[in-house]
């Protein structure tokens, strides 16, 4: 149960949304997309509601979930397109940004087979590419380091830095102080559901 959260992030600035398994934090990230439905209270997204204009607020989210394990039936490359489609990528630019971060993350050869067949860290790294692909302003990361190789840790908190240097704004989930220490503008902890 969270309760009564009341917190900003600013564009431009990387937060860190710290606290031990249990604590809310993944409640709280649904309920940011739209995933859960909020009892009381707002979010808004760059001034938009997710309770009373949910499609607006999410044209300007990116998620990468808890849990890589979705569209498990599809190939990486359907999943991709099925992502660009959605966010009315143009075939150019979709296969130019697809080349690109399959080979940063070292998967373009495999992006013909089902994401079922996909190690974690695999299915993590699809997943991050369709954030990267579309590029919203605000990157929400629910444990987006989990399962990933140190490259491949490195290259995401790479590009979270662009982002945020570019003024977009991230938002991530953690348990691990070290990297929020070393990564982030601003830390919230929550804990039993306070902040």
């Amino acid at each position: 149960t969270i309760k009564d959260l009341n917190l900003s992030v600013n564009n431009g600035e990387i937060f860190a949304f710290l606290g031990p398994n249990g604590a809310g934090k993944t409640t709280t990230i649904k309920m940011m997309t739209g995933i859960l439905a909020i009892d009381r209270g707002d979010i808004l997204i760059d001034g938009k509601s997710i309770a009373t204009t949910p499609i607006e607020a999410k044209k300007n989210i990116g998620l990468v979930p808890d849990s890589p394990d979705m569209f498990l039936k599809l190939k990486g490359i359907e999943y991709l397109n099925f992502i660009s489609d959605i966010y009315d990528i143009s075939i150019e630019i979709r296969n130019k940004r697809i080349q690109k971060y399959a080979n940063d993350l070292e998967i373009y050869d495999i992006l013909n087979d089902r994401i079922e067949t996909y190690s974690h860290g695999t299915r993590q790294k699809i997943v991050i590419i369709g954030l990267l692909l579309h590029n919203p302003k605000n990157w929400i990361l629910d444990e987006p380091l989990s399962g990933l190789d140190p490259k491949s840790a490195f290259y995401l908190k790479e590009k979270m830095k662009e982002h945020a240097k570019n003024g977009g704004t991230v938002f991530f989930s953690t348990h691990i102080l070290e990297v929020a220490e070393k990564l982030c503008d601003t830390i919230g902890i929550i804990d039993k559901g306070n902040l």
